[in-house]
Parts: C-alpha cells; sequence; structure tokens
C-alpha cells in the first residue's frame, strides 16, 4: 500500500538552531508516513542556566506546535531535562500539555518508559559527555527508580560534540557502548544518549553482541511516539534497527 500523506506528525524540540542529524536518523529508523516537524532553541552548553534561559523559547515552541496540530510534543535534549531535574522537568510536561493539550514527553521521559517496558532497573551508559552531565543524568535516572551501574565516557566540548563527524561517531559508539557491556555485565540494558551521536548502525551490532537493549534518543522517542498511536499505525518499523522499536 502507498502512504500517500503522513499518517503521525512528531513535534519535536531540538536544543539546536538546525535540524540535520535528529532528522537524518528520524528517516532511517522510524516507518514510513511518521512525518518530524522539528523547532529548535538555541543551547549554549550543558548547565543549569543554559537550559534556563531557553525556556521561553521552549514554551514558543509549545505553542506553535498546539497551532501546527501535531499529535505529540517531545522535548529532545537529555542534559536539558537531566539540569532541570525529573520534577521539575515533569511539572514543565504537565504544564505544557494542559497549554497545547497534546501529549507532550521528553527523550529522556521516553528513556525511562522504554527501560520500564524491557524492566531494565540496572542499566550502563555510553556518553560523549563529561561528568557534570553524566552525574546529572544518574540522578534523573535514580529518581526514576533506574540505577546506573556504570558509564562508559569520553567527554567532548560542547562544540566539538555538536559537529562530530558521523563515521567518526559510529566507531565510538561501538568503542565505548563495548566497553560499557563489558565492564558492567550486570546492566540489563545500555543507554547511549545525544541527539547528534550518529550512533544508530551501532546499535543492531551490539545487541546482536551482547544481547540487550541499546537505547537511543531517537528510538526511545519513536517508540513512544508508536505507542501513543496504537491501531492508527498504519506501517511498522524494520526490526533491523533493534529490541527499541521491536518492543512497538
Amino acid at each position: 500500500m502507498d502512504i500517500i500523506s503522513p499518517w503521525f506528525n512528531l513535534g519535536y524540540i531540538i536544543p539546536h538552531r538546525y535540524t540535520d542529524m535528529d532528522a537524518y536518523q528520524f528517516y532511517r529508523v522510524a516507518p514510513e508516513g511518521m512525518m518530524l516537524v522539528t523547532t529548535g532553541l538555541n543551547l549554549q552548553g550543558h548547565s543549569l542556566e543554559a537550559v534556563e534561559r531557553e525556556l521561553p523559547a521552549f514554551w514558543d515552541a509549545v505553542d506553535l506546535f498546539a497551532k501546527r496540530k501535531v499529535d505529540r510534543i517531545a522535548l529532545s535534549g537529555v542534559p536539558v531535562a537531566s539540569m532541570l531535574g525529573r520534577k521539575r522537568m515533569r511539572e514543565l510536561l504537565a504544564e505544557a500539555q494542559s497549554r497545547s493539550g497534546l501529549p507532550c514527553d521528553t527523550d529522556l521521559e521516553a528513556h525511562v518508559a522504554t527501560l520500564k517496558h524491557f524492566g531494565a532497573r540496572r542499566i550502563a551508559l555510553a556518553t560523549r559527555w563529561g561528568e557534570p552531565t553524566n552525574t546529572a543524568l544518574t540522578k534523573y535516572l535514580a529518581e526514576s527508580e533506574i540505577e546506573v551501574v556504570g558509564i562508559a565516557a569520553r567527554g567532548t566540548s560542547f562544540g566539538i560534540a555538536r559537529s562530530a563527524d558521523p563515521a567518526a561517531d559510529h566507531l565510538l559508539a561501538l568503542e565505548l557502548g563495548r566497553k560499557a557491556l563489558s565492564e558492567f555485565p550486570q546492566a540489563q540494558a545500555l543507554l547511549m544518549p545525544g541527539g547528534l551521536w550518529h550512533a544508530m548502525h551501532a546499535v543492531p551490532i551490539l545487541e546482536a553482541e551482547f544481547g540487550k537493549p541499546v537505547l537511543l534518543n531517537i528510538l526511545s522517542t519513536t517508540r513512544t511516539a508508536l505507542v501513543q498511536a496504537g491501531e492508527r499505525i498504519v506501517k511498522r518499523p524494520d526490526p533491523r534497527w533493534g529490541k527499541v522499536l521491536q518492543a512497538v
């Protein structure tokens, strides 16, 4: 059956002003007929102060998507939610949902929902971030009753991470993913956050080697959107992209 128009519109608020890797990966892993509608913030670092400065733009984006009548709003950027903390982030999401009349989510809450779907309460992290961001993320997950048992990280500066080479990113994802799952075998899943991290091709490789779910932002967020779509789903995602999208 030919799909001639989108059957699901995901409004995605990305932390930066341009859209490239977010959209590229989405359109590789999402099933045909899902459309990504993006608008951006201008986040200038991983800190609470940087996130606070972008909250007016966040509300502008929520209002924009309410007028655009997307099916769901998701805030990208795991560091954004991590710096705000889970209590405040969930309060903002509740307010955004009331204001827009639309389901509102974040990549990080989508990760939490996906991990709980798998029954994964102990996980490993592989990130391109430094200690402060990893610590904030670990705390957020602990507040969600998910324990980080170990981290494999290569701290990269904010500017460099946004302009990384995709081929190098893929190799880094394999390196850090293997390190995390090898050194922390008690982990029930691997979380590799970072919307600009070109890691999607590493997912099926790591899952084949270790037999555990590997979560990326775009995988968890697409999965929660598909769960919402339910019987409206016209076409299912390609299972080759791993366990997360197989669990719809």
